[in-house]
Formats: structure tokens, sequence, C-alpha cells
């Protein structure tokens, strides 16, 4: 019996073992999970794991009508380009070869300063020989001079001299000026918006064939004559009128409004179009304003500067209203994220919308909001 006893002792399993193993694995487990649950609480609470995407926005600070004359308060809006009264690209009066470019795009010229210089060597030569031919046609007409004086020579000799001096003379000058025109010179101060030629190559005042030959040194843009161009539907031109008030909007700075008046109705109209030109004067001059930029032109009627104050209400831009049937809406950006609220329209133009309820000054709004915004998502703005 004790041998029976002994061989099932021996068949036993000793669990005693195992349970301080698994019982020690729990414990090594749990210490392990406890900072790996922490870690992953806090990068969900700084929005690390979160798993809605960041859309990128424009975005517009929302602006009281009562703190700016914008364009709310306008009596027709209309769209154009900024344009420069004084623009010129400088060539050549004749035909030459570059040697030199003195100038790159950027750089402010003088009037009158060296732009480039062409190849002048074979009209300097042509000023050697015309100074040649005059000294001695000058001895020529001092000898028939003397002569004369004596009786020795006629009167027509001394005409014929005389004239060939005078002739000389003329074509001395000349030559002179063709040596001075191979210097290109400034036609009036200005910053270089394009560089046209480099040394080696042929300019020429005419467009010459095959497209080797360039027809300019570089264009060159007076700032301080920038003004706007804009096109106004021939049905609404009652509404404009010279020396009338107006607010520019450049599209690179929407929030900048630009002081402006206007200058000119061109008396002609673009059947095509059925649009009027209409010219611009910008009151504020800055660097930021350069030609062909794209802008937006608000006409004021003078006596509404007066009534601003008496006007509730804030301005954005049409292009951040979202319609929903007969509701309207704004995503309205507050730490981080967009807000979907619904807004009242009080009045609209072409650019911009007067709201009166919903959103308040200075808050900022998303700009042509995507499909994908939705309440709550998380933007960053540009």
């Amino acid at each position: 019996m004790s041998e029976k006893k002994d061989l099932l002792n021996d068949l036993k399993i000793d669990r005693s073992v195992n349970d301080e193993s698994e019982s020690s694995l729990v414990k090594k487990s749990g210490l392990v999970l406890v900072p790996v649950i922490i870690l992953f609480l806090i990068l969900n609470q700084l929005g690390f794991l979160s798993q809605d995407e960041i859309i990128e926005v424009k975005s517009y600070k929302a602006q009281s009508i009562n703190a700016s004359a914008n364009t709310s308060a306008s009596v027709l809006d209309a769209s154009g380009y900024v344009t420069a009264r004084m623009q010129a690209t400088v060539s050549s009066k004749i035909t030459g070869k570059v040697l030199e470019v003195f100038i790159e795009e950027g750089m402010f010229v003088e009037k009158d300063q060296i732009l480039a210089q062409l190849d002048d060597s074979t009209v300097k030569a042509e000023l050697n020989f015309a100074e040649t031919q005059l000294r001695e046609a000058k001895r020529v007409f001092d000898r028939t001079l003397e002569l004369r004086k004596d009786n020795l020579a006629s009167q027509a000799s001394l005409d014929a001299a005389e004239s060939q001096l005078d002739g000389l003379k003329a074509r001395l000058e000349i030559s002179k000026q063709i040596v001075s025109d191979m210097k290109i010179r400034a036609p009036f101060s200005g910053v270089v918006i394009n560089k046209a030629a480099q040394p080696g190559e042929m300019i020429s005042p005419v467009s010459a064939g095959g497209g080797f030959t360039r027809t300019g040194i570089g264009t060159i843009v007076d700032m301080n004559s920038l003004e706007v161009e804009v096109d106004v539907n021939e049905s609404y031109i009652n509404r404009v009128q010279s020396g009338q008030p107006a607010i520019t909007n450049l599209n690179a700075y929407p929030e900048w409004d630009i002081e402006s008046e206007v200058i000119a109705i061109i008396p002609t109209a673009d059947r095509n179009k059925a649009t009027v030109k209409v010219r611009i004067g910008l009151l504020d001059k800055d660097q930021r304003i350069l030609p062909d930029m794209g802008a937006k032109v608000s006409f004021l009627k003078e006596e509404e500067e007066e009534k601003l104050d008496l006007i509730d209400g804030v301005i954005v831009p049409s292009s951040a209203i979202v319609k929903e049937g007969n509701s309207a809406y704004l995503f309205i950006i507050k730490n981080g994220r967009v807000f979907k609220t619904k807004v009242e329209i009080e009045s609209t133009s072409a650019n911009y919308a007067r709201i009166t309820k919903g959103i308040k000054d200075g808050e900022r709004v998303a700009l042509d909001p995507s499909d994908d915004l939705e309440d709550g998502q998380e933007v960053i703005t540009n």
C-alpha cells in the first residue's frame, strides 16, 4: 500500500509554484499597464490621438460697421485691377548688341539713369571719321577764304566750301547723338519690374522675325502712379460720379480698407461686356500695393459717412456665409475650433454682408467653408 501511495504522490502536480509565478506575473503586468493607460489618457487629452482631421481654413475678423467705412455703406461694388499710369518697356532707338545691363528686378532707378550699354564701336569709328572730315573741310574753307580776299578764288568756291563745312558739322552732331543713344537711359524714375535682355543679345525698337531679337531692356513702373481700374455695369453707372469717395480692398489684404476716390469715368462703353471703365485713385500710397493686383472697390455716398454710427451689426464677407434653406450660418473660430452658428443677415452687397445677430465685433469666421467642415472641427488658420 505504501508503494502505491508513493507512486500516486509522484503523479500529483505541485501548483504552489505555478500559483506564485502567475500572481507575480499579474502584478508585473499591472505595474506596466498603469503608466501606459495614464500616458494614453494624457495624449488623448492633448489631442494627439484625436481621430478628427485638422483642416486649414482662411479666416476673416468681423468688423463693426461703426468702426470703419466699410462696403455695406456702399451704393455700388465693382472688381478690377491695380494699374500703373506710368509704365514703360525701355528699348533703344536703333538695333544693336547689348554689352552690359545695369538693372535688376526690384531696383529703383532715377530719371536719365543708364540702364544698359550697347556696342558702340562702329558708331565711335564713324564719329572719328566725321571729326576728321570736319577738320579737313575747315582747312579748305579757311584757304578759300584767304584766296577770296586776294580775288584768287571765286565767291562760288567760297560758298561751296562753307556749305560743305556746315554739312560736316551737322553730320558730326548726328554721330555724337548716335553714340549717346548707345546708352539706354530711364525715361522717368521708377521701379524695375522686369529685366528682358542679357549681355550678348541683340535689341531692336521693332519686332524682328525668329524671336532672337529683344524689343526692350526692361520694364519700369512709377509706383506713385498706381491706381485701380474697374468695370461698372452700364446699368449702374449713374451711381458713380467724378470725385466720389470709395473704399478699395485688395484681394491680397481683404481687411485693409484703402481710402480712394473716383478720378474719372472713361466716356465710352464696352458693347461686348456692357460695362464702363472707371478710374479709382488711391489716397493711401503703400509698398504693399503692386501692379496687376486684384481689387474690390465700394463706391460710397458722402452723407453716408455721417450716418455710420447709427447702423448696427458687423461686416463679414459673403463667402463666409452658409445657406441652408431660409437660414444662414457662420463657422466662428474659437480656441482652434469652428462652431456653426446661426446668424441674421440685415443687408448684403456684392462682396459683404451686414450681420445683426449671432456674431460679435472682433470674432473670426472661416472663409469659403468646405463641406468637410463640421461643428466643433479643429482647424488652423492662415
